[in-house]
């Protein structure tokens, strides 16, 4: 096998090994606007992945689909204080239009949960219209100085949530609910394992009373924050006058939420599961989970038997994996190890091997992406085997990235033991913390490194690592991206 020339290896040049990957894996491209970028087919196909299971887990939960607008006026972000606080830096804002000045600048939505607010305004009116859940899949635009494809672009795709409900029961059950589903799907699909808790005051959404988290460490032991549920309590719907007559005639204020996963899951993808060849997919969120190859150099033998078998076994596969699950690799004026290489570098979890020797002994050599591990599979047993082989590649890559998390988490009980760990191990820190907004913001300033979440699953209390005073949350701290 030809090693990956076009790729720094990961050991030397972490970012560099990082960008390597997409360019070989022909997954994105800088655009011609700094801070933007082209989603190739690649890419593209990985993101519907994504989108097509998540819709159907929002669906399954009771949410439907709808479309705001990309414009949102200024005035609207301007009606909830910490809102507009923390997104004005990132505001593109439109001011001329139409070849004339515009009355009213409009914001290139950061997020939307003032536009939506505003609509619910006119479209709740009492509690028989509760609740509504709705969801939306779209573009937002957050200026971004540090750009990185995938992980920070100024224009990203995602999906955003907006419910409205009753009481702060219903919502607050909303925006757990919506976090575990975030939670299965990141681990189920993606083979990426992440810590759920409760973020810091420091790092809440701007107008939130409280943000949950999925965080996911990467290779280089950084934290990557992976999708956010937020529970708004009143404060969007006070804003915005989202009131509704409950079941006793009296008006009260909506409780609402918002949640969201964005274009960033495929850079987690990438940063927990590539090598230094390139691209590893899950087979779960794969586009293309099993690629077969025909090979042989004898053209007679390749159309009169090789490449007939590997059409029936293509159907074959069509039935069990999908239609578009399984491709026919037919690139015949290129070498076999070049044709080897591109799909490995692509990620496709599943080589299957078809030349004169397999026609002969009545197998296919299946080439495993995860582990390289060759399996020889019988023409007989390809229905059986070859999903029992990508439900392993799919266990093994979580497995893996478990093990890692594992292995690179420490639990520390003072300052100094933090900033040791943290200068000669880097990873997950878990220390129990009872500090102010002031304490958390001077050990960032001292370390770069922040409050990752308050363990959802782990209620303990202990010593503050940080300032000694008792009844301190048990917290996950690290440098992240």
């Amino acid at each position: 096998m030809k090693m990956a020339r076009n790729i720094t290896p990961r050991e030397k040049d972490y970012s560099q090994w990082y960008l390597d990957v997409i360019k070989a894996a022909e997954m994105a491209d800088y655009a011609p606007v700094r801070g933007c970028m082209v989603i190739r087919p690649t890419g593209y196909a990985i993101w519907e992945s994504i989108q097509s299971q998540l819709d159907e887990r929002f669906k399954e939960t009771g949410h439907v689909n709808a479309y705001f607008p990309l414009l949102i006026p200024s005035s609207f972000l301007e009606k909830e204080a910490k809102h507009v606080e923390g997104f004005s830096p990132e505001c593109a804002v439109v001011t001329y239009a139409g070849g004339e000045e515009l009355e009213e600048p409009l914001v290139i939505r950061p997020t939307s949960e003032t536009v939506i607010g505003h609509m619910y305004s006119k479209w709740i009116q009492s509690w028989r219209d509760l609740p509504i859940l709705i969801n939306q899949w779209c573009n937002v635009l957050r200026w971004e100085k540090r750009p990185r494809l995938f992980l920070r672009t100024s224009e990203f795709l995602w999906q955003e949530g907006h419910t409205a409900h009753a009481t702060r029961e219903e919502a607050l059950e909303e925006t757990l609910r919506m976090l575990e589903v975030y939670r299965s799907f990141m681990e189920e699909v993606l083979a990426l394992p992440v810590l759920t808790g409760e973020k810091s005051e420091g790092e809440r959404f701007p107008g939130a009373e409280n943000t949950y988290t999925c965080e996911a460490m990467m290779t280089d032991k950084r934290a990557l924050q992976a999708g956010t549920s937020h529970f708004l309590g009143q404060n969007f719907a006070k804003a915005f006058d989202i009131r509704f007559q409950n079941k006793d005639g009296e008006l009260e204020y909506a409780w609402t939420t918002s949640w969201g996963v964005s274009t960033r899951l495929i850079g987690a993808i990438i940063m927990t599961h590539a090598d230094n060849d390139g691209l590893v997919l899950p087979p779960n969120v794969a586009p293309v989970k099993t690629v077969i190859l025909p090979i042989t150099p004898d053209q007679n033998l390749l159309q009169e038997k090789i490449l007939p078998e590997a059409q029936k076994i293509l159907e074959r596969l069509k039935k069990i994996l999908g239609a578009n699950r399984v491709i026919l690799d037919t690139q015949f004026h290129m070498r076999p190890g070049d044709r080897f290489f591109y799909h490995l570098q692509k990620g496709v979890p599943l080589r299957l091997e078809l030349g004169e020797a397999e026609m002969k002994s009545s197998h296919l050599r299946a080439v495993r992406r995860d582990t390289g591990e060759v399996v020889n599979i019988s023409f007989d047993a390809i229905e059986r085997e070859v999903p029992r082989l990508l439900e392993n590649i799919q266990n093994t890559l979580y497995r893996r990235a478990r093990s890692f998390r594992e292995e690179n988490t420490y639990l520390v009980t003072s300052f100094e033991e933090f900033n040791e760990v943290l200068n000669k191990k880097g990873g997950f820190i878990k220390a129990y913390f009872a500090g102010s907004p002031e304490d958390e913001k001077t050990i960032k300033e001292a370390t770069t490194a922040t409050i990752r979440c308050f363990l959802l699953n782990e209620p303990t209390e202990g010593t503050c690592f940080y300032t000694k005073k008792k009844g301190g949350k048990l917290a996950v701290f690290a440098k992240a991206y």
